[in-house]
């Protein structure tokens, strides 16, 4: 009569009985028991948590049994081990710097008056009639190597000191390698045994104005292809790096961007050149008027595209925006670019009116900087990097409102790599000027792939609209960090998971209760993030490092230690957030520089030099004299009340001995520029 009633449960319970039977042949008897009796505490919809609970304390305690170091791990201990590591690992690197210097030293060639040494000896000695680089190098190459085995050359430099067979070099590494043209590389291949090409194939190729002048008509038989040629010849490609690509050479990808302060700076290279394949460290501050990209709109500039095809009111506002600049952040290295040399032309022309108005300013616009102010074009921009850069489009509607579709290079094969180059210069904020929108640049008319780059780059800067590889928060990567995130939410901060751009993320970050836009400390936790790492120097010191000089505070949670004593662990939380509230980590210096593979940070007034007291070459002596030692300009005082040549010649010679005392040994015409410069 009950199965009568309750007809729809029959099957339900025919399934409940042959799992039941089975959990009991499997051991499982006393929770069936426990769950079918009249009294038990456990209803069923708690049953699976009881159960997966009681399942997973047992499968730890097996771990814990089976793995002692699990057992015995203490979170404090192992960062203590850690913090060892770093230092030893650091200390290892600068070891190696002075293991290189001392074998280098050892192997230094001693001074004899016969052969090649003689001949450098006597070169030494010599006050004029020198013999010509290239003859010196040919009579004595292997002794100039051992003294010093590395040369830094252009391609001309090299086809015109280096004579063939007289010198070899064990490695050629070729720098900016999209810019170098096959044929000047050459004879720098053929005095090498092995070669290591550096270049960016999506930024500017070498020039073609003189290969179109000298080339000769495609149409000879010369420029056929035969069978017996490979399929791509190093005519057929543009630069160096595209004839290693084409001939197949292995390669690698360098990942990390290093330059930009600020993720937004990289953010449309990277989403619209670099595929999103670029390890992007993120900010801790998502907007600052001192950091990322801005937006300026010329409401009232006009392109003269008839005449001077200039900017010209663009190109007043830039000028008055350097000027204060270099009023109120001079200690911020500083440049300009153009999407064409007569925008930059005009920029520079408006530019030199104020300086004369603003005679306060000149120090700044001084060349010793290391990082001299500049205004460049698109075609020569490439390999600068300043703190500030402002951008000039120049490009817009004519005073008839007009809007022609034409940006120049910009809209020629290629222009997008010239974009590339120009928007990826900064290292803290980038400026963009502009008389036109992205809505002002209609596709349908326009042509080239570097206006459509261009359109989404204006966009970007005007809106902040952010693609889809920058900041955010995708969610937590382990219940271990959902758990974290709860807690810490539950004292009140608020917190954003898997926070990071482009392949380089933060586990946790709490955001700043008082100030938008920021977060106050980032949270590591030994997730995905922590294992994945290849090595002990990648996971322990380097992403922490990166971390710290792009101005991150942080905190670190173990596993274990959260799951044995989470309300300490969330304590800790707490007096790090208290800590990094209280004291706001230094977003560091930007003119540092962050090597990624060791990790060591190192700025221009503090680098460590290694130097050496200069003792001679006497008879038996090394030809070395030094090591290393920082180059210092002679910059000091002088009466500049009176000329150079109206000052007593006793006077003048002091001068000339402290020039000559800092930056010696120096020849007699720079020490010439050095008094002039003293005096101006």
């Amino acid at each position: 009569e009950g199965w009568i009633q309750h007809i729809n449960s029959l099957i339900p319970w025919n399934q409940y009985v042959a799992t039941a039977r089975q959990a009991r042949a499997q051991g499982l008897g006393p929770i069936v028991d426990l769950c079918e009796s009249a009294g038990s505490a456990i209803t069923s919809e708690e049953l699976t948590l009881s159960f997966d609970r009681g399942y997973y304390s047992q499968l730890l305690r097996e771990f814990m049994q089976s793995t002692p170091s699990l057992a015995q791990f203490e979170g404090g201990r192992h960062e203590q081990i850690i913090e060892e590591f770093k230092s030893l690992d650091t200390d290892r690197i600068e070891l190696s710097k002075h293991r290189i210097l001392r074998a280098h030293h050892e192997r230094m060639p001693h001074a004899t008056g016969i052969g090649p040494a003689g001949i450098l000896q006597g070169e030494l000695q010599r006050k004029r009639g020198h013999l010509p680089v290239r003859q010196l190098l040919r009579s004595a190459a292997p002794l100039i190597q051992a003294i010093k085995p590395v040369f830094m050359m252009s391609p001309l430099s090299v086809a015109q000191f280096l004579e063939p067979g007289a010198i070899e070099f064990d490695l050629l590494v070729i720098d900016e390698a999209s810019q170098v043209q096959p044929v000047d590389a050459f004879g720098a291949i053929a005095r090498c045994r092995q070669i290591v090409v550096v270049g960016d194939s999506r930024q500017l190729p070498p020039t073609q104005f003189f290969a179109r002048m000298t080339s000769d008509s495609p149409d000879t038989l010369d420029d056929l292809v035969s069978e017996s040629e490979p399929s791509v010849a190093a005519r057929d490609v543009e630069s160096v790096l595209g004839l290693c690509c084409a001939r197949g050479l292995p390669q690698t990808m360098l990942r990390w961007h290093y330059r930009s302060r600020h993720h937004s700076l990289i953010a449309i290279s990277n989403e619209s050149f670099y595929d999103r394949r670029l390890f992007i460290v993120p900010s801790p501050i998502e907007s600052n008027p001192d950091l990322g990209l801005r937006f300026h709109h010329v409401h009232n500039g006009t392109f003269d595209r008839g005449g001077t095809a200039t900017n010209r009111e663009e190109a007043k506002l830039i000028a008055q925006a350097v000027i204060t600049h270099a009023s109120t952040t001079p200690q911020l290295t500083l440049g300009v670019g153009a999407f064409s040399v007569r925008q930059q032309t005009a920029i520079l022309n408006e530019l030199e009116l104020l300086r004369r108005e603003n005679p306060q300013t000149e120090p700044f616009f001084e060349s010793t900087s290391h990082e001299p102010f500049f205004v460049k074009n698109l075609e020569n921009i490439q390999g600068d990097e300043r703190d500030v850069i402002f951008i000039s489009v120049g490009y817009g509607k004519n005073p008839e409102g007009y809007m022609a579709m034409s940006f120049g290079p910009l809209s020629s094969e290629g222009g997008e790599r010239r974009l590339n180059v120009l928007i990826t210069r900064a290292k803290r904020r980038c400026e963009v000027f502009a008389s036109i929108t992205d809505e002002d640049i209609d596709l349908n008319r326009a042509k080239g792939a570097g206006v459509k780059s261009l359109k989404a780059f204006l966009k970007y800067a005007r809106t902040g609209t952010l693609p889809e590889s920058v900041l955010a928060d995708r969610g937590t990567a382990s219940p271990f960090e959902a758990t974290v995130r709860a807690q810490i939410e539950s004292l009140g901060y608020k917190v954003d998971a898997h926070v990071g751009v482009a392949g380089f993320f933060i586990d946790l970050a709490v955001r700043h209760p008082e100030k938008e836009g920021q977060y106050v400390l980032g949270i590591e936790c030994d997730g995905t993030t922590y294992h994945s790492a290849r090595s002990a120097r990648d996971r322990d010191r380097l992403r922490h490092a990166v971390l710290k000089d792009h101005g991150w505070a942080l905190h670190r949670i173990w596993s274990t230690d959260w799951f044995q004593l989470p309300d300490a662990q969330l304590k800790k939380v707490q007096d790090a957030i208290t800590s990094a509230l209280r004291n706001p980590s230094s977003r560091g210096d930007t003119r540092a520089s962050l090597n990624f593979r060791t990790g060591v940070v190192t700025k221009p007034d503090t680098e460590a030099c290694v130097s050496r007291e200069a003792s001679g070459t006497a008879e038996g002596e090394s030809l070395f004299i030094s090591l290393a030692v920082p180059y210092e300009v002679a910059d000091f005082q002088v009466p500049t009340n009176k000329s150079p040549y109206e000052i007593s010649k006793k006077a003048l010679a002091k001068t000339i001995v402290k020039i000559v005392s800092i930056e010696g040994p120096l020849h007699e015409s720079e020490v010439l520029l050095r008094v002039r410069d003293l005096w101006e």
